[in-house]
């Protein structure tokens, strides 16, 4: 009690400085258990800027020049993630594009959720736009048609005697893991063949949730998991010092040559029952002025589960471990959202595994401005060191169907 007041005493005889610094300090604390948030625009990294024109500009001019090679099919089958599940609270509707399809997504009164066709088989209406929760059921804006979340099958029609036996709506299966949405995509229409891990299996100590990054990247979605294959271009792309940026044209500042990153990686599929994944068992280590610092070295377990999520497990000598779980969805055939997660233990400070995502968004940004430019080639000429490149795309052939949706113009309208 003591202590108490005569705190509570010198707080009230400060001065304006005494109030400022302790006003900093609480504000800094803040800002240190805050989750870090870096959100990238579909132009704003991975163009190379043109005098003249904005980067907007420049980016749309890359896609309009670029040849995009012959290409594998858009939309593998598999999980993708279409919303955090903070993004959705009970009794809330959200509309995602994804996948070439509108979804209505909610989140029930019993807090289960939902994803339907966003169109309403009435008259049209989108569902995600205006609709509303009704226990367990969605309510069009438009007439009020009720279709159950879980069976599609319309409940109600505010104005009719009658609600028809063939009056429902589509609805996808979906799933809530790791803190994500996910919704089964199938170009035949079957049900899911597996099930995505929570991350707690890969590292099932506490691990809080420490931040993301989002990028938006104009590739076609194999070519983000093929780099985990690719990985002879670890050790040439990425050898340069996080800290000197993301621009090919600059990272190689005399500056940051006493600073350097070493890799070593092995990809391989996994076999039956688990086909469907793969890993690569990556390690790092840095170099400062030639000199190796044994303490900074990382261990990465990569597991990708279909096509479109991979989890990470990180292994610090010192600075403990943690995950990163990401996500790539194609919103347009061309253009894939990737989402990065980090959890770390929850006895390191959460700085650090917020300088580890800067320093993976760094990494990761240096991919996105050769995948923004490049070609895909169905027929690469590749070297024997490169066997792992071919034997990643006989593996993520599974995920195709003959019904799977391909580009058929070359145009940036595609057409269908």
């Amino acid at each position: 009690m003591a202590l108490r007041e005569w705190l509570l005493g010198a707080l009230l005889s400060a001065g304006p400085g005494a109030w400022i610094v302790l006003l900093g300090v609480l504000l800094l604390s803040w800002l240190a258990l805050r989750p870090l948030r870096l959100l990238r625009g579909p132009d704003e990294v991975g163009y190379a800027g043109e005098a003249g024109c904005s980067r907007a500009e420049a980016a749309r001019r890359a896609r309009r020049s670029r040849r995009l090679g012959q290409l594998p099919p858009v939309y593998p089958n598999g999980w993708f993630r279409l919303l955090d599940s903070a993004q959705l609270a009970r009794g809330e509707v959200r509309k995602v594009a994804a996948l070439g399809e509108q979804f209505a997504v909610f989140r029930n009164s019993e807090g289960k959720v939902c994803v339907v066709d966003a169109y309403c088989p009435h008259l049209g209406a989108n569902l995600g736009v205006g609709g509303q929760v009704v226990g367990s059921c969605i309510e069009c804006p438009f007439h009020g048609w009720q279709f159950d979340g879980e069976s599609g099958k319309c409940v109600r029609i505010p104005y009719a005697e009658k609600v028809p036996e063939f009056a429902k709506i589509k609805v996808w299966p979906s799933c809530e893991v790791s803190d994500m949405v996910l919704v089964w995509y199938h170009c035949d229409g079957i049900d899911p063949t597996w099930r995505v891990p929570d991350r707690e299996e890969f590292l099932p100590r506490p691990c809080p949730f420490r931040g993301l990054t989002e990028h938006f990247v104009n590739v076609h979605i194999e070519e983000i998991p093929e780099n985990g294959a690719d990985t002879a271009h670890l050790s040439f792309l990425h050898r340069h010092a996080f800290l000197s940026g993301a621009d090919l044209r600059y990272m190689d500042s005399p500056f940051w040559t006493f600073f350097r990153h070493h890799w070593q990686a092995d990809w391989h599929p996994d076999p039956e029952p688990n086909a469907h994944c793969s890993r690569l068992q990556l390690k790092h280590s840095i170099t400062l002025f030639g000199k190796h610092f044994s303490f900074m070295d990382l261990r990465v377990s990569a597991w990708q589960v279909g096509p479109s999520l991979v989890f990470l497990v990180l292994r610090f000598p010192l600075l403990g471990q943690g995950i990163i779980v990401q996500s790539v969805t194609p919103v347009q055939p061309l253009m894939q959202q990737v989402i990065h997660r980090i959890y770390f233990q929850k006895n390191v400070p959460a700085f650090i595994p917020k300088m580890v995502l800067r320093a993976e968004c760094s990494q990761f940004e240096r991919d996105v401005m050769i995948w923004n430019h490049k070609q895909y080639l169905s027929k690469p000429l590749l070297v024997k060191e490169d066997g792992a490149i071919q034997r990643h795309r006989r593996w993520f052939s599974q995920f195709y169907g003959e019904k799977s949706p391909k580009i058929t113009s070359q145009k940036e309208s595609l057409d269908w």
